[in-house]
Parts: structure tokens; C-alpha cells; sequence
């Protein structure tokens, strides 16, 4: 029996406006004693009228032209019809068949699988339910300080086949929406929830389906994206070991992830939309969008997925780093301005290759400077190095003026005292020697003072030349330019001979 998953996600984007999606309370109470942010229109009480929110409508057009789909011009609200503690109207503010977006798209870069298109079926607004606390006493407590904060729900079309592909999605969606501005993206704070809907289906030998589609399990509770892989393959198994029993899943069920377990449980059957009785919202008229998509078409920013191309072509990163600094908006920036700062000052007197230049300066900031700030508890955007003095150590590095070691302790001596480049190399005495009778003196020295080591060397162990070298390194205190003792050292030994 041959069995390829089917598998789509449904994620929930919280859209990070300053008011929730119908009322005037504020969308930002994190920390809040519960019920404390509430009134009226979120809590449910009759006869409020909701008033929608203009910037969650205009963040989810700019997140619908991100993702390249189909806006819908005329747009309009509904009623969603379920009954749960959370919703306190039993009925949620939502869209059905006239979402604010269709048909999207998303391109995915997955490790071993290379590029993958996501086809995005659909994307609506509409408000948070309030969140139900489980007491330890037994007794579910609802705090309804979360209710009606505006959410961007994205459903893909079923075109994932592995977990890696699943869980590369929601990394890049993160990544989008935190680029457009619209949403911190935190899983771990609720701001983006995922669901995961699994299926199995049997194909022959050249892949093509037999028989019907069986129905799908949906899986919630998922608040990770190594959760999001785990939660995938057990259903994957799961499933696939009900088929060999020959018992497929015949009803379409929802199952939460247990963390604990690193199993799904059984919650209960899936609703479908006539479950749900939608109507039009009668309190809300229906949007036009078609001047703020002509507004927000013209506006959007440089993608992820462009930037991490244009990264690799112009600055000549490798993928890997690029993807790291694409990946934190304070990295990119500082790259960027570094990259702009360097070339500027060395374009005529010490040419690089864009390669060169762009492995030096990934490889600065990704590990020497990522390293200072983490020991220093700081991020980029909170560093006293400025890209304008990070990009003159950088020059000093490539013109000799300064070791790469010394480069190091200099740089660490910016970020504590918050110095220049030349102030800080000053203080530590940490000038490049590059007098070349200097350089000639020291190698003779360290020549003199290991005998027995030279007359190895001339024998045949070729490795002891590293370590004359580093003995040379040693006595110019880090400070001797690495090409210039390099040949002094190799012409020492010949002479020598």
C-alpha cells in the first residue's frame, strides 16, 4: 500500500493594532489582570453595536498583496454560530464566502527539498474568542481581556507532503508578517496559533490517487515550530498505522497536541460551515477596498524571500547567512549600512571581491559581534557600535592596520566603553606591527631562541612552522601583521638553510 500525506494549515495571525477589532479597548494587555480590558461591544452585551477596526483592514490587505493573492474589492463581515464559553454573543464576528483574499501564494526554501509554492486558498478577518482558564479547582475561568482582539486567519490549500514543509511555512509567514509590520508573529505569546490538518491517501506505483479523499484530522493546541513537526509525523504514523489495519479515519475529527506526551488526544468530530449558520453581519455594511489596495500596492516593502536573493547577489553572503540576518530586521539593517560604509571606505585603496567582502562581514557579525553582545546581554539594536565604526574595524582588519585578534579585543572594548575604533586600539596598544626591521628582529629572535625546532623543520617536520610562526605572533603581543611575518619567517629559514 502506498500512502502520500495530504496535509494544509490553518494559522491565525494577531494583527498588532492598538485597539481591538470592533471597540475602542486596547489590544495590547498582556500581563492585565483578567476582565480588567473589556466592555460591552467585546463582552457580548446586547444591543452593541461593533465598529470595525480601519488599520486591522488595512494590515490584512497589505498581508493579502504580500502574499500575492486575489483581493476581494467588495468584502463583508459575517456571523459565525457556535456556542462555547468564549463567546459570550454565541456567534463570532468573521468572513465566509467574500474574505478580505484568495488564491495566494508562498514560496518556501526547505532544507533537503529545496524551493516548495504553498497555494493560500483563502484569508479573513475577524475577532479573538476570550481565553478559557482551567483551574486547578476544576472549574474553567474565562478572561475575556483577549476577546475581539483582531486576527488574520490564513488557510492553505492542502499542498504540504512532509513536516519540514509545514513547519518552513509558518517560519516564513512569521518572518513576513513581522517584516510588514502588522504582527510580532510570537508563538509563544498566542500572537500566531497554528492548526494542522492531516490526511493520508492511497496512490499506485506512479503516484496517482485511488479512490477518494479521506477525511481530515485537524490538530490544534500546537504553540511551536518543533511542535508543528513532532505533531505532523505522530498523525502521519498514526494514521498510516490505521490504514494497514484497515480502519482510515471516516470522519473528519479535531485532536489536540499534548506536549507532554508528544501525542495527539482525541478532542471531538469537526463542525463543517453549515454547522455554523453564517449570514451577513446586519450591523456592519460591506467594505470597499478597492482605493486601499491601489494605496497599499504601491507601499510594500521588500519581501523576505526577495531580500535573502538580493543579500546573496549584492553583497555576495552565503545563503546561510543571509537567511540569518533576513531573518532578524535590526541584523539585516546593520549588515546593509555596514556593507554600504566599507565599501565606500576601501573602494580605492584596498579592492575586494563582493565575496570576500560579504564572507568578512557575515562572519563578523554573526559570530564575533553576535558573540560580544550576547555576553554583554544586548541585541544589535540596543549596541553602542554603530555600523559607521563596526565598518572602519572592519577596513582596519583588511588594510593590516589591525590583526584580526586584535580586531576582537578592540571591538569588545567599543561595545563595553562605547569608544572609536582608534581610541579603543590606543588603549590596547593594539596597532598592526608592520615595520618590517621590527618584524625581521622578532623572527630572528624567535629563530635564535628554539634551535632544536629549526633544525626539525629543515628535517622534514613542516608542521613546526606553525609554530614558529605563532611563537613570532606571541612575542609581537597579537600585533604583527600575519602576511608580513608569514614571508619574513619563510625567507628566516631559508637563509638559514
Amino acid at each position: 500500500m502506498n500512502l502520500i500525506p495530504v496535509i494544509g494549515l490553518e494559522t491565525h495571525i494577531e494583527l498588532s493594532t492598538n485597539t481591538k477589532m470592533f471597540c475602542g479597548c486596547s489590544a495590547r494587555s498582556e500581563g492585565a489582570l483578567p476582565n480588567t480590558n473589556v466592555c460591552p461591544i467585546c463582552t457580548g452585551h446586547p444591543g452593541t453595536l461593533p465598529v470595525p477596526n480601519a488599520a486591522a483592514i488595512r494590515f490584512s490587505v497589505l498581508l493579502g498583496l504580500a502574499l500575492n493573492g486575489t483581493i476581494t474589492e467588495h468584502s463583508k463581515f459575517d456571523r459565525k454560530h457556535y456556542f462555547y464559553p468564549d463567546l459570550p454573543k454565541a456567534y463570532q464576528i468573521s468572513q465566509f464566502d467574500l474574505p478580505v483574499m484568495r488564491d495566494g501564494e508562498l514560496f518556501i526554501d526547505v532544507p533537503s527539498e529545496g524551493t516548495v509554492r504553498i497555494g493560500i486558498e483563502r484569508m479573513h478577518l475577524e475577532e479573538d474568542s476570550a481565553k478559557n482558564i482551567h483551574g486547578s479547582d476544576g472549574k474553567t475561568y474565562v478572561d475575556f481581556n483577549r476577546s475581539s482582539i483582531p486576527l488574520c486567519e490564513i488557510v492553505t490549500k492542502p499542498d504540504f507532503r512532509t513536516s519540514a514543509q509545514a513547519k518552513a511555512y509558518v517560519q516564513e509567514l512569521r518572518l513576513l508578517v513581522r517584516m510588514l509590520g502588522i504582527s510580532s508573529g510570537d508563538m509563544e505569546h498566542g500572537h500566531l496559533r497554528c492548526d494542522v490538518n492531516v490526511s493520508l491517501r492511497e496512490v499506485d506505483d506512479t503516484g496517482l490517487p485511488i479512490g477518494p479523499l479521506n477525511p481530515k484530522t485537524e490538530i490544534k493546541n500546537i504553540n511551536s515550530f518543533r511542535a508543528i513537526e513532532r505533531a505532523v509525523d505522530y498523525e502521519i504514523s498514526r494514521q498510516t498505522a490505521l490504514w494497514h489495519a484497515g480502519t482510515p479515519p471516516m470522519v473528519t475529527t479535531t485532536r489536540g497536541w499534548n506536549d507532554d506526551t508528544q501525542t495527539t488526544d482525541e478532542q471531538r468530530t469537526k463542525e463543517d460551515s453549515a454547522d455554523y449558520r453564517y449570514f451577513p453581519e446586519p450591523d456592519i455594511p460591506p467594505l470597499d477596498l478597492r482605493n486601499l489596495i491601489i494605496d497599499l500596492r504601491d507601499r510594500l516593502p521588500e519581501l523576505p524571500r526577495a531580500k535573502r536573493a538580493r543579500f546573496i547577489d549584492e553583497y555576495g553572503f552565503k545563503p546561510d547567512a543571509a537567511k540569518q540576518l533576513v531573518d532578524d530586521a535590526d541584523l539585516a539593517n546593520f549588515a546593509e549600512a555596514t556593507i554600504s560604509e566599507l565599501r565606500a571606505d576601501i573602494s580605492s585603496k584596498n579592492p575586494q571581491s563582493t565575496a570576500d567582502l560579504g564572507k568578512l562581514v557575515s562572519n563578523w557579525i554573526l559570530t564575533k559581534l553576535a558573540n560580544i553582545l550576547s555576553t554583554e546581554g544586548k541585541t544589535v539594536a540596543s549596541s553602542r557600535i554603530t555600523p559607521e565604526r563596526f565598518a572602519t574595524l572592519l577596513a582596519r582588519i583588511i588594510d593590516g592596520t589591525l590583526t584580526p585578534q586584535k580586531a576582537l579585543e578592540v571591538l569588545a572594548l567599543m561595545e563595553q566603553e562605547g569608544v572609536s575604533v582608534d581610541d579603543a586600539a590606543k588603549e590596547l596598544g593594539a596597532a598592526s606591527l608592520t615595520d618590517s626591521s621590527a618584524i625581521d628582529a622578532i623572527v630572528l629572535d624567535v629563530i635564535t631562541n628554539h634551535p632544536s625546532e629549526v633544525t626539525r623543520y629543515h628535517a622534514g617536520e613542516e608542521k613546526l612552522f606553525a609554530f614558529l610562526l605563532g611563537q613570532i605572533m606571541k612575542a609581537a603581543k597579537g600585533n604583527a601583521n600575519p602576511s608580513q611575518a608569514t614571508e619574513a619567517l619563510k625567507t628566516a629559514l631559508t637563509k638559514k638553510s
